[in-house]
């Protein structure tokens, strides 16, 4: 397998030709340095994404993953991200990891490792198959790892409101992996010891930006401390989501002894404790979903930013499992 293309670029190819997979694709084309787009695969000879795919010259095929594989461009192709659905991306990266392919997982499927950009892609430049989590995981988990890299975080609970209009239908059939898959990666990249993913979708109108609530339960903490890192850790995912935005300065709350809340605490936790609350908001950058859309913006440029950094990685050749 050519892991790059003319130019030194690697070529990528998205599947899944629904909002997500398009906005992926014009995001490579418009500002990416470092991949080129290769193919964009459906599953929808019809579908709108293909068609755009096809005016912006970019090779298509509508018979998924298989048809992937059959297609010339395939040879030069060395990472795939999936825009499907949970179900549909545990065939994919079966067929795409046993013929080497590097796979970048949009999916709530996570079988791969779970990749927040901003935290923990270093960790995880040589998987065959990396887990983007969600977009609430990737809009939140960042600011649960910054409080826990000061203090212990007893319980953390993220709360991702978005719009209606911006919740497709792989969203909505795969609610109940979203809220199991973020609460489980809030756990195991934001460092909780709980952690808990509750989605709603507005369907105020006109349609209203992402809006992401984050509440921490820690012990008595260094306050000044931890709205540094928080504020350390919102310019670091600035970086890849410019829409990335804290609402307003952190807020700390004691917890009283007779609060209800002191029931999420470790049987062994005694003394002061606090809960942190973090509000943000993700504007989307607009290149193909609308601005109000930044649960879908987030997930598509942490995926680009992970494959940028995989793809510059001085090992890019994954062995066929």
């Amino acid at each position: 397998m050519s892991s790059t293309s003319a130019g030194g670029r690697m070529k990528v190819a998205v599947i899944g030709s629904g909002n997500i997979g398009t906005d992926l694709m014009i995001k490579v084309l418009r500002t990416s340095e470092v991949l080129r787009m290769g193919a964009v695969v459906g599953i929808d000879p019809d579908s709108d994404g293909l068609a755009r795919a096809a005016r912006l010259k970019v090779p298509t095929t509508h018979e998924g993953v298989d048809g992937l594989v059959r297609m010339d461009e395939f040879a030069e192709i060395g990472i795939v991200f999936d825009a499907t659905s949970a179900g549909a991306h545990r065939y994919n990266d079966r067929v795409l990891r046993a013929l080497g392919r590097t796979v970048v997982d949009l999916t709530p499927a996570a079988l791969g490792p779970y990749v927040v950009p901003s935290v923990n892609l270093d960790e995880h430049l040589d998987a065959g198959n990396v887990n983007m989590v969600t977009c609430g995981g990737q809009a939140t988990i960042p600011i649960v790892a910054a409080v826990a890299a000061v203090t212990p975080v007893h319980y953390g609970e993220i709360v991702a409101s978005i719009s209606s209009r911006s919740a497709g239908p792989g969203t909505r059939a795969n609610i109940d992996e979203f809220t199991e898959t973020t609460a489980s990666a809030i756990e195991k990249v934001g460092g909780a010891a709980r952690g808990k993913a509750i989605i709603v979708l507005n369907p105020a109108e006109p349609p209203l930006i992402m809006r992401d609530t984050v509440y921490c339960l820690t012990g008595d903490c260094d306050e000044a401390a931890v709205t540094a890192s928080v504020e350390e850790m919102a310019a670091r995912v600035q970086a890849y989501v410019p829409g990335y935005r804290l609402k307003q300065k952190v807020q700390f709350d004691r917890v009283a002894h007779d609060d209800p809340l002191r029931s999420l605490l470790p049987p062994t936790a005694s003394g002061p404790a606090t809960r942190v609350s973090v509000f943000l908001e993700v504007e989307g950058a607009a290149h193909y979903l609308p601005a109000y859309a930044g649960n879908l913006d987030i997930m598509t440029s942490a995926a680009l930013r992970t494959a940028e950094r995989m793809a510059t990685h001085p090992i890019q050749e994954v062995a066929p499992r």
